[in-house]
């Protein structure tokens, strides 16, 4: 009876599971992806044409590498690369598209935005911008079709063997929910109007995770900013004397307009502060005239006209405001530069 006991144990002991040759291979090389690439992304693949991300994948071809894996064996090949994260575990849900590269986290955000694509709307979709289904020639052979465009109100005409469309019809605003019928229509028509690009979950860079809404770049605000960064260094740089030739050159045409500024309020006559000075006190002596012809218009005082001279200190803040001006004239190469600096472009 121990004998029985002991074989109805052995019976009841499960076999172990030989894991297939192809899992073991495919966690190998997930691993060594992980550990030879400093920079990964998680996408989200759920419902992208498979058509756009074979053209992406041949466009980023020397840039990056795409990998398709099972969720189960992506977070053991992160594992045994010795990635042990909560949170990269928890992206992990759905299908997803893992991302190989060196290039900078933000560029590759770039660069998906730059190759999105469209596709054409599914039943129940919500649509994302004012559908409009142009007049002309459809292509199509009348039929039960006709019934369709009765239901989505679009005016047309039968010629020849043709369906014609007689005019311009919006037939969806964004926010609308995509009917079965209008999807089965702009398929048809070859109509692809929905907006689509992978979309990274988050992205690890050496160890730094970033979540994916954080890697968009609007790159005309980061241009002014770059921009503006570039002026206020000038700025300063000028006003301490920074040891720069182009910078050296603003700080004494700086210190030549104020000291000029200066002598010319003091009456100290130069060769290069006499015109200003001569000017001003003309300014002055006219300014004196029409003010006691106001009170005493007797004497008939005779004011000529001439060209106002600018109070003292009014002649600098112009001509600084001129270089200024001269100052915002930031080359491309030198906005690129920035950018550069600021992400590895």
């Amino acid at each position: 009876m121990r004998g029985d006991l002991d074989m109805s144990m052995l019976r009841s002991v499960p076999h172990a599971k030989r894991i297939p040759e192809w899992k073991i291979r495919e966690v190998e090389e997930l691993a060594r992806l992980f550990k030879h690439y400093k920079v990964f992304a998680i996408a989200d693949l759920t419902g992208f044409p498979t058509s756009q991300l074979q053209r992406i994948r041949k466009k980023l071809m020397k840039k990056a590498v795409f990998h398709v894996s099972k969720n189960t064996l992506v977070k053991r090949a992160l594992k045994k690369a010795g990635i042990d994260n909560e949170e990269l575990f928890n992206a992990l849900q759905g299908q997803n598209l893992l991302v190989f590269t060196n290039l900078n986290p933000f560029e590759l955000s770039l660069l998906f935005e730059k190759y999105k694509g469209t596709a054409p709307y599914k039943p129940g979709e919500i649509a994302d911008k004012e559908i409009i289904i142009p007049s002309g020639n459809t292509g199509l052979s009348p039929g039960p079709i006709l019934s369709t465009f009765s239901k989505l109100r679009i005016p047309i005409k039968v010629q020849g063997n043709s369906i014609w469309i007689t005019k311009d019809v919006k037939v969806a605003s964004p926010g609308d929910v995509i009917s079965e019928d209008l999807a089965s229509l702009l398929q048809r028509l070859g109509i692809e109007l929905k907006e689509v690009k992978i979309k990274i979950k988050l992205a690890y860079d050496e160890g730094l995770i970033i979540p994916g809404e954080k890697l968009h770049i609007d790159l005309d605000e980061y241009t002014e900013m770059v921009r503006k960064a570039y002026l206020e260094a000038i700025s300063i740089g000028a006003e301490i004397a920074w040891p720069e030739p182009k910078i050296l050159e603003i700080s004494i045409q700086r210190a030549f307009r104020r000291a000029a500024a200066l002598a010319a309020e003091a009456g100290f006559i130069t060769p290069e502060t006499a015109e200003l000075v001569f000017r001003i006190a003309l300014a002055k002596a006219y300014a004196l005239a029409a003010e006691v012809s106001k009170y005493a218009p007797e004497l008939k005082l005779e004011i000529p006209r001439a060209p106002a001279a600018a109070p003292a200190g009014e002649e600098e803040k112009k001509e600084e405001a001129e270089e200024e001006e001269k100052e915002e004239a930031v080359s491309e190469e030198e906005l690129a530069e920035g950018l550069e600096s600021l992400f590895g472009f």
